[in-house]
């Protein structure tokens, strides 16, 4: 069974989900919905938040 990975931000769903033998270390999830970028590891199906970075906007 797979889960959304949540934003640590702001807690929406994002475009990625994670099966239970996931592993994730300083992974960078970008947030659709508000646009900011953070460092996740993922193990077990346990999220953990790292730091957040700021987003870089193109031109």
């Amino acid at each position: 069974m797979a889960e959304w990975i949540r934003c640590p931000i702001c807690g929406n769903k994002t475009r990625l989900q994670i099966r239970a033998d996931t592993e994730l270390k300083n992974f960078p999830l970008y947030c659709p919905k508000c646009k900011q970028e953070s460092l996740i590891e993922v193990k077990d199906l346990q999220i953990t938040a790292i730091k957040g970075i700021e987003a870089k906007t193109q031109n």
